[in-house]
């Protein structure tokens, strides 16, 4: 089994909805190849914008694939398996991706995260926070959505990621949010951090409307972001 085939089995039809334009090939984006839900990082490199997913990963590791070259089974030797339900899964933007690596046409700022995991207990993982800021700058598919923030007693910090993520509006919590948005809920600074994410519709697939929930300490996501990096959750 391959990530592009576990997903697209749950998720095609959610990717005519957030089709964009065709990528250009202007600018970078980012690969990631990390193992067991992010905790071992294997690589991370820029390839040019333009590029499909696969042709990407292609550039900066060995990769072995199946089914006419349309899905990954292994990668740098490290090969998915049926029997042992272990196999790599692949992100744009926090997104986990709806089609085929060999469909996806990479976009300036994207970042392609490849990870190898069991999927045992859980086939799916339909969006991550490990790529934060994204995928509030540069969305899926090249469809970006507007980005608000809420928060509850932070407001400096609050507007702090404000301008990180490019939000049209920082506001207290319970202030209306636009359906269509990208909402960054940020709590109290007293409590143990926890930094979770999930689309607004459980119907919802890649593209649609995400709800990062952050709470702790606001100040490590302003400060220090790339401490969630690879993480699908925290803790």
């Amino acid at each position: 089994m391959s990530p592009g085939l576990a997903v697209a089995t749950v998720a095609v039809a959610a990717s005519a909805a957030v089709t964009g334009c065709s990528g250009g090939g202007h600018g970078t984006a980012t690969v990631w190849v990390t193992r067991e839900r992010g905790a071992h990082v294997l690589l991370v490199r820029h390839v040019p914008a333009g590029l499909t997913a696969m042709q990407g990963l292609d550039r900066v590791a060995s990769v072995k694939t199946r089914y006419a070259g349309r899905y990954v089974q292994a990668i740098d030797g490290v090969e998915g398996s049926l029997t042992a339900r272990r196999d790599w899964f692949y992100f744009i933007n926090g997104y986990e991706a709806d089609r085929s690596a060999a469909e996806y046409r990479l976009r300036s700022g994207d970042v392609e995260w490849w990870d190898f995991r069991s999927w045992q207990h859980a086939l799916r993982q339909p969006i991550v926070v490990g790529a934060f800021p994204e995928p509030f700058l540069h969305g899926y598919n090249g469809k970006q959505r507007p980005a608000v923030v809420r928060y509850v007693g932070a407001g400096a910090a609050a507007r702090a990621l404000g301008r990180l993520i490019h939000a049209r509006s920082v506001a207290v919590a319970g202030t209306t949010t636009p359906s269509d948005a990208n909402v960054l809920y940020v709590g109290s600074g007293s409590v143990p951090t926890r930094f979770h994410a999930r689309l607004s519709s459980t119907n919802g697939g890649p593209g649609a409307p995400v709800r990062f929930l952050f709470s702790g300490d606001p100040h490590l996501l302003t400060r220090k972001p790339q401490s969630f990096r690879f993480r699908y959750a925290v803790p």
